[in-house]
């Protein structure tokens, strides 16, 4: 049986395949571009977000000059032709000899996550808060228990989901020393927020006060 006969592959052929990989991953958002250094033109467009087309000049002469050495330019920022905002890198790809034969560009189209960006920096501003109101958080009894038992975990490096037993008990001691059980139902919430029974905690309670 004949084997299947393949069209000659390109030696940039594989290039234009990452160009692809790329631009789908970050798809609409990326556009790869591919210029042969060797022709000054471009040879491949991934997702055309820049209105170029193959075969225009590339415009990189001097990427052929041997005093570049450089593998990767950037990130640097231009702007497209709508007035978006684009933030780019460029790879210099060279022949196993080390000489340059290609240059691949990726254009990030950055401004929708700058107006995100903006957005979030407004939705979060401090600047509309006020200070807890003190007819409203005087009796918080759950807002001391979460500030103390963050600042307890900070300060031992550890998060709720790897505390052991022996963590537990000694963050319910911790606590009680703190007169975190003062409140109605405190208990309880410590043992929900803790993922424990509250007969565990209760009974380390009875212990602290000495009635076990």
């Amino acid at each position: 049986m004949t084997p299947p006969r393949h069209a000659p592959v390109s030696d940039l052929d594989n290039y234009r395949a990452i160009a692809d990989a790329i631009a789908t991953l970050f798809f609409p958002h990326a556009e790869v571009v591919l210029h042969d250094l060797r022709t000054q033109k471009v040879d491949y467009i991934a997702n055309n977000i820049s209105k170029r087309e193959i075969g225009d000049d590339a415009a990189l002469e001097d990427m052929l000059s041997e005093e570049v050495d450089e593998r990767n330019i950037g990130p640097y920022e231009k702007l497209n032709w709508d007035g978006q905002k684009i933030r780019s890198v460029s790879s210099v790809l060279r022949d196993p000899q080390g000489a340059p034969i290609a240059v691949l560009c990726i254009n990030l189209n950055i401004s929708l996550f700058e107006n995100a960006k903006q957005a979030l920096d407004l939705f979060l501003s401090p600047s509309k808060l006020i200070a807890q109101p003190d007819s409203l958080f005087r009796d918080d009894w759950q807002e001391r228990i979460n500030t103390f038992l963050n600042a307890w975990l900070r300060q031992r490096q550890l998060g709720l989901n790897v505390l052991t037993r022996e963590h537990k008990r000694e963050l319910v001691e911790a606590l009680h020393a703190e007169g975190a059980f003062k409140g109605k139902s405190a208990a309880n919430y410590v043992a929900n927020v803790l993922n424990m029974g509250r007969a565990t905690v209760y009974k380390h309670l009875k212990e602290i006060k000495g009635e076990g």
